[in-house]
């Protein structure tokens, strides 16, 4: 009897011997390692971004500093003599995401024909905004008790210096200021307040 052959095994006709090995799965500790150090850099980057813009501020206040504008308050009888009124401007440093908050406020005060007086509406102790009495002549803030005469001079209260004051000019029967000025215990106090050291504490 002829001897029966050990069959042989069944190869697929299409294999490939050369075919790529499966791709290996990423070890969990890799895995982590990349997720820590990618979120360590997101953190970086969200420190580093006010450290950053505290130290270029000097250049882009000088930028800025161009940019600041005379902003009309109305026509200039629109605050009659012998009254103070409230006026609001634009801020004219206004950026997209400011909305409403750009609408600033402040107080004119027309002396005479051609004399006027435009506060800004903080008061020098911590910036509340202080309010007219047109009863009692006085600026007053309710929230800590600052007093100012109707010059801007401080009367009484915490505040220590009178009320600070925008510089203004009147050009075809408009009133201007110099808007791009913000308030600060840098700038000198109002000068009413300057002219009368008996009636205010300024330094």
């Amino acid at each position: 009897m002829p001897e029966t052959m050990p069959e042989q095994e069944a190869r697929p006709e299409n294999s490939d011997s050369s075919a790529p090995p499966p791709p290996r799965k990423m070890p969990r500790r890799n895995m982590l390692m990349i997720l820590g150090i990618g979120i360590n850099a997101v953190a970086a980057t969200l420190f580093a971004v006010p450290i950053i813009g505290y130290i270029f501020a000097p250049a882009r206040r000088r930028v800025m500093r161009a940019d600041l504008a005379w902003v009309s308050l109305g026509q200039l009888t629109e605050f009659p003599q012998g009254e103070t009124r409230l006026a609001t401007y634009r801020n004219p440093l206004v950026r997209p995401s400011d909305g409403q908050t750009a609408d600033i406020p402040c107080w004119v005060r027309r002396v005479s024909t051609e004399k006027l007086q435009v506060f800004a509406i903080n008061c020098t102790h911590l910036g509340c905004p202080v309010r007219w009495f047109p009863q009692s002549g006085l600026f007053m803030c309710p929230c800590h008790g600052g007093v100012y005469y109707a010059d801007g001079a401080r009367a009484s209260g915490p505040p220590p210096r009178g009320l600070f004051e925008y510089e203004y000019k009147v050009e075809n029967g408009r009133l201007f200021i110099k808007a791009g000025q913000v308030p600060t215990l840098a700038q000198p106090p109002s000068q009413a307040c300057a002219d009368k050291p008996r009636r205010c504490a300024c330094a």
